[in-house]
């Protein structure tokens, strides 16, 4: 049996391959970005529907199973010191973002899908002096009346990339639910994503490189841990961020004899598990940001599978 699903806040579509390859069957997205829907309708081949506000729980197919990587920039650790800087809200006080959760909290109210996957930050768990995870749990299980699992994940098994995630797994019915843990025979090595003949556009110019070796060295006078992070080709990179784009600063490649450079879009893509015959349709700095906002297709993979497990039990008893 094939279970569906539906793709709330879907981005590019990662979640979703990720399920189709685990053999589930989406009957549902929504995706509000104009720049990641083409990517969606380029991958796909159906443009998500739009706000998720504006679409009454009516208009959503029966599913399975509701997946959502509902916004993070709420309550991740940047988009927090950056709001309070400007004095802006944060979290569930984020009029915009942070009260996305409440939409799947409808959807899963009127619909009532037997499970559901949603991924945030990790910085999620303990946003808000924990208030924020309480709110979120106590809807989920009280409220809802879900069974509920979670657990933050490191991708660095799966693709070179330190990448913690919070992952939170409910079901209707109590089941002994476990995430995957995948050990790898050989751990990923940041090299092995690199692509051969690099474009010269992507190589940080004489002027950038002076600025942000400046910039680490002034705050790291200063106590902080500021600055660019030239890559260990035989390790695994910091966490790619959508704010790549901007200067590339915090997954740098070493070069012999030249400045550093940043990745392209398609090394991108492979430091989050997509394949290579995922296309990519838009400019180079929508696509950083897209990769930057999106999950790592193999772990959410193996999450899939498991629930898949889970489902089967269930709908046998």
């Amino acid at each position: 049996m094939k279970y569906k699903f539906i793709d709330l806040f879907a981005g590019i579509g990662g979640t979703r391959m990720a399920f189709e390859k685990a053999g589930y069957k989406c009957v549902f997205s929504s995706e509000w970005d104009k720049y990641a829907q083409i990517t969606y309708e380029k991958n796909f081949g159906e443009k998500p529907e739009g706000d998720i506000r504006e679409i009454p729980s009516s208009d959503i197919p029966d599913h399975e199973i509701l997946v959502a990587g509902f916004p993070c920039q709420p309550f991740s650790i940047s988009g927090v010191s950056k709001k309070k800087s400007l004095g802006k809200p944060h979290g569930f006080k984020d009029k915009t973002q942070g009260t996305l959760f409440f939409e799947i909290k409808r959807i899963l109210r009127d619909k009532k899908p037997q499970s559901f996957l949603l991924e945030n930050v990790k910085n999620l768990k303990c946003h808000d002096k924990k208030y924020t995870f309480k709110v979120i749990l106590n809807t989920l299980e009280k409220e809802l009346k879900y069974n509920v699992y979670y657990e933050i994940l490191d991708a660095v098994n799966y693709v070179p990339q330190h990448r913690e995630r919070i992952f939170i797994v409910g079901f209707k019915k109590p089941i002994d639910f476990k995430f995957p843990k995948f050990k790898p025979k050989k751990k990923p090595k940041f090299k092995d994503i690199l692509e051969k003949n690099i474009d010269k556009k992507y190589i940080l110019t004489d002027h950038l490189w002076k600025y942000l070796q400046e910039y680490a060295k002034k705050h790291k006078e200063k106590g902080n841990g500021f600055g660019f992070g030239l890559a260990d080709l035989n390790g695994h990179a910091r966490t790619l961020s959508a704010r790549y784009y901007k200067d590339g600063s915090e997954i740098l490649i070493p070069q012999n004899g030249k400045n550093p450079r940043r990745l392209t879009p398609r090394e991108c893509a492979r430091l989050m598990g997509f394949p290579e015959s995922f296309k990519i349709p838009v400019s180079d700095t929508q696509a950083y940001k897209q990769f930057g906002n999106s999950i790592v297709v193999p772990v959410v993979y193996d999450i899939a599978k498991e629930i898949a497990k889970h489902l089967s039990r269930i709908s046998q008893e």
